[in-house]
């Protein structure tokens, strides 16, 4: 399915809290996968992924290009000339067609992954604190740029673990990682539901523990993300973890959802044409 991102002045996703404060575990994580693949071996960096007919290179192929795009689009955001760029992209068919037609060898994939990399991590770590309210582009359109931020460390996440659990390593969690990913994967569905027509509003809340995070998703126009688990129609709890691989459509829901709140957990699923089995 194509994207039909929402731009303008009113950005369609929210988080409360500091904006600045997704720099850190963004950089960290960026930073931690290339150490990670600096030790890979040939077989490692041709083993199946998490991702369908992906290997570990394809993957760093995907997240390269992702790299120069969130700095693209940062940087457009903070000279106050937020991009266009993703008007009828495919989250599906264009990543796939991207990395298909590169051909690069593994040495000279990290080498190009570190180097866009650390010019993503240097340009977070460069901004002004009033530059993270200014509106960027993402996928679900023009949000702040600490939301621009919080999709890619969610985006980078995941694929990190797709990566490495296949392959019997252990993926670190990180408590500030996981509550900004998991927040910002709360939002998401809702926000792309909103961006294909949806006119259903609602409320989800999550509560959850190993990391503890608490926080509540109201669903109107646009999807507002609030600190603290209020009264909601939905509240979800149990593992931070295994919710925020739900999110990401990497495992079903662990627990039991009344079917006429499935709504605000499909969004992706629908985004990314991923049966609900």
């Amino acid at each position: 399915m194509q994207l039909s991102p929402r731009y303008g002045d009113e950005p369609i996703i929210t988080l409360d809290g500091d904006p600045a404060a997704i720099a850190a575990p963004t950089v960290r994580q960026r930073r931690r996968l290339v150490e990670v693949l600096r030790s890979f071996t040939e077989d490692q960096w041709s083993h199946d992924t998490r991702c369908e007919a992906w290997t570990a290179r394809d993957v760093i192929v995907h997240l390269d290009s992702t790299n120069r795009f969130w700095t693209a689009s940062i940087t457009a955001g903070v000279q106050g000339q937020p991009t266009r760029f993703l008007t009828g992209f495919d989250p599906v068919a264009s990543p796939a067609t991207m990395v298909a037609a590169t051909a690069t060898a593994h040495d000279e994939v990290l080498a190009s992954f570190a180097s866009s990399t650390e010019a993503f991590a240097e340009l977070l770590e460069s901004l002004p604190a009033d530059a993270w309210s200014l509106p960027a582009e993402a996928p679900p359109g023009h949000i702040s740029i600490s939301a621009v931020a919080h999709h890619a460390l969610w985006d980078s996440w995941v694929h990190e673990r797709d990566i490495l659990l296949p392959q019997g390593i252990t993926a670190a969690v990180e408590a500030d990682e996981v509550a900004a990913c998991l927040r910002y994967g709360a939002a998401l569905g809702p926000a792309f539901g909103l961006t294909i027509g949806s006119t259903r509003r609602g409320s989800l809340a999550v509560d959850v523990h190993d990391p503890a995070a608490a926080f509540t998703v109201r669903i109107g126009d646009h999807v507002d993300v609030l600190s603290g688990a209020e009264p909601a129609e939905l509240t979800l709890q149990g593992d931070a973890v295994g919710l925020l691989e739900t999110f990401s459509v990497r495992a079903p829901l662990p627990l039991t959802v009344d079917p006429s709140a499935m709504w605000m957990l499909n969004g992706l699923i629908t985004i990314f044409d991923q049966p609900t089995t």
